[in-house]
């Protein structure tokens, strides 16, 4: 079961939160969200669905830097534009 609760609702009884799977909480006065409570039964997967996404978006932004090391390094030198552009397909969208 879930819900949405407010903040104050949360502070003063915690013990709300026991009767939900998980809970959205928000700030009722601007209508934004503060946070999400997860229930001890799904913990271990809500934990290790973010542990992945968190390790896939670090690992794009590693390949997408990468992309330039070899410039950096000089690998580069004596070949053209189009070349290394065809080398960085080749190596990066297969």
């Amino acid at each position: 079961m879930t819900s949405r609760l407010g903040v104050r609702e949360v502070t003063r009884n915690f013990n709300i939160l026991e009767d939900y799977d998980y809970v959205e909480i928000e700030d009722k006065k601007t209508h934004t969200l503060k946070g999400l409570f997860v229930s001890a039964q799904l913990l271990d997967e809500v934990k290790n669905f973010l542990d992945k996404k968190i390790k896939d978006k670090k690992k794009d932004e590693l390949d997408e830097m990468m992309q330039f090391v070899g410039m950096v390094n000089g690998d580069f030198n004596n070949l053209k534009a189009q070349d290394i552009k065809e080398m960085k397909k080749d190596k990066y969208h297969e």
